[in-house]
């Protein structure tokens, strides 16, 4: 047998082929990353900003962490192993090239047990097994550890590689090499390796335990583990030391947003510093003071429009009181004037109520809008509250009251009596006869339809029906109410700590729904009528709208006679008739 380079050359190449073969390891896998991986799979969503920053930074740290412990797990590895393999395999050719190790030719079982038992005294410590023939030309073979360690336990792919022939050229000097792999057996890693003795000599194989190198490198990877679980630790501090420096102005800009939100535009953040937080910082600043300089121009804007009314609604009073009394005289002797100019008296008449209507609803809107607006709460019962209202009106026989009495509300009178008067005028001037009026009472609400048998309103302006002085159709000329009576309505049902809504019936027709609470629920003077409507106030004070003759709301279709109008005038839309409403 040759020493030297070739047998190491070619062995290396052994090493290549049967390590992809046999290798099963032996050492401790680097930690990995399994339960993070089903962590990740189960698709947890993490909500907190902070959570998903903490997690993130742990992510990286623990990849990078693992990623360098199996890098140093690998090396290490590998530098154990083949340090060891090196000092085995070196050892095991010098024993082999040895002229003490020689045996007689035709040898038998004891002579190779012999020769194996001295080989294995080396100071690497491994099993040898000699395979020859005897002189009948048998196979015998002999081993150190005959128990332990024998032919049977040399893979066949190594015992085919040892004996095949390897062709003599240039390059190639001895026709048999040295072949190794590393094999494990019922958990314990060993080195197995084999080789012809000399041309024509008997074959040895040596097993080494590797035991020991894969307890030193468990070792290594508990090692490495610990330092890796250390390193995530100091990651997640390190984690939550950065994400609260970075969400600190974040958190300061969310309770900064909300603060804006309820209405205190005089907050401001503090600015510090020059990276992307500070600048949105700065942001929000910039965009606070725009928007407080905008909100405090509408606001001035909205008071004076404010006082124009309420100022224009009480200078016009006082000569409107002066023409309504002298039309009451011309009303009185309507009929010894002139017949031809019976019908310009008859005009001025109407139009001088139309006209002191108006006014009227005005200076209610602006109590509304000013928050002065009061309430005079009794105890009523609905069903007379709503016969009163019709009968004052003299809509009784237009109108099917489907009410029990002794259904009691905590209400105002006068302001319940302006509700009804503008939803059933309502109903009675644009939507048409019958108009059906059902009071229920529904869990803590008392609840009041008024349905008429109109065409409905259409879709695109039920949004808008509440709206001051909104007409369908803007072609269309104004009719003689005011366009407030709705709005009137509702800021009168939320002073109450109600409301009104408006839809269209499935049988055909408009339902108007008033809801108000049975306890006489108040509401705050920060409650609104919705868009375009009057703010609603609160307490104790009445106003003085007249109640005999009301207010009403206009409802006028946009196509073909749909759709509503606000309309303030409720003792136009049906008068005359006599009778009794329809009760139960």
């Amino acid at each position: 047998m040759r020493r030297g380079g070739d047998a190491r050359r070619d062995g290396n190449e052994g090493r290549d082929e049967n390590e992809r073969r046999g290798d099963s390891g032996g050492g401790v896998a680097a930690p990995n990353g399994g339960r993070l991986r089903r962590l990740l799979g189960a698709g947890v969503r993490f909500t907190s900003l902070r959570l998903r920053l903490v997690l993130v930074f742990g992510l990286v740290a623990l990849t990078a962490a693992v990623s360098a412990s199996g890098i140093a797990y690998w090396l290490n590895r590998e530098a154990v192993l083949t340090r060891t393999q090196d000092n085995t395999l070196d050892d095991f050719k010098e024993q082999l090239a040895s002229p003490d190790r020689t045996v007689p030719p035709g040898p038998t079982r004891e002579d190779l047990a012999r020769t194996a038992r001295a080989m294995s005294r080396s100071g690497q410590h491994y099993d040898v097994v000699l395979v020859d023939r005897d002189a009948k030309g048998r196979t015998v073979t002999g081993s150190s550890s005959p128990g332990s360690f024998s032919l049977g336990d040399v893979p066949a792919t190594l015992r085919e590689a040892v004996a095949r022939k390897q062709r003599i050229t240039a390059t190639n000097k001895a026709s048999s090499h040295l072949y190794w792999q590393r094999v494990d057996v019922k958990g314990t890693p060993y080195l197995i390796a084999g080789a012809e003795v000399g041309d024509g000599g008997p074959t040895g194989y040596l097993r080494k335990s590797l035991s020991s190198e894969a307890d030193d490198l468990e070792s290594l990877a508990w090692s490495l583990g610990i330092a890796t679980t250390l390193a995530l630790l100091v990651a997640a501090l390190l984690a939550q030391a950065a994400a609260t420096t970075v969400l600190k102005p974040v958190h300061r800009l969310g309770i900064a947003a909300k603060r804006l939100g309820e209405g205190k535009l005089s907050t401001r953040l503090r600015v510090s510093g020059t990276d992307e937080l500070a600048e949105l910082s700065r942001t929000f600043n910039d965009a606070a003071a725009a928007l407080e300089r905008r909100v405090a121009d509408m606001s001035a804007r909205e008071e004076a429009s404010r006082r124009f009314v309420a100022d224009m609604s009480h200078e016009l009073r006082t000569p409107l009181t002066a023409i309504t009394a002298v039309t009451e005289v011309l009303e009185e002797e309507i009929d010894t004037l002139d017949p031809m100019i019976e019908p310009a008296v008859r005009l001025v008449v109407s139009e001088t109520r139309r006209l002191n209507t108006l006014v009227e609803n005005l200076m209610e809107v602006t109590r509304f809008d000013a928050g002065t607006a009061r309430l005079v709460c009794d105890d009523v019962d609905i069903a007379d509250q709503i016969t009163a209202c019709i009968d004052a009106r003299a809509w009784l026989d237009a109108v099917e009251l489907d009410a029990e009495r002794g259904i009691m509300a905590r209400v105002d009178p006068r302001r319940l009596d302006v509700i009804l008067a503008n939803l059933i005028g309502n109903a009675l001037k644009h939507g048409g006869s019958p108009v059906r009026v059902s009071v229920r009472v529904e869990g803590p609400s008392l609840v009041i339809r008024v349905r008429d048998h109109g065409p409905g309103i259409p879709e695109d302006v039920l949004p808008h029906v509440f709206d001051r002085f909104y007409k369908a159709s803007a072609s269309r000329p104004r009719s003689e109410g005011s366009g407030l009576g709705l709005s009137i309505a509702q800021a009168n049902a939320h002073i109450h700590g109600g409301g009104i809504t408006a839809a269209n019936s499935p049988e055909g027709g408009a339902v108007f729904t008033l809801r108000l609470p049975l306890d006489g629920g108040e509401a705050g003077p920060e409650d609104g009528t919705g868009d375009g409507g009057p703010p609603d106030g609160a307490d104790t004070d009445g106003a003085d709208t007249d109640t005999g003759t009301g207010t009403g709301a206009e409802s006028r279709s946009g196509a073909a006679g749909a759709g509503h109008e606000a309309d303030d005038d409720g003792g136009a839309g049906g008068e005359g008739g006599g009778g009794r409403a329809a009760g139960r």
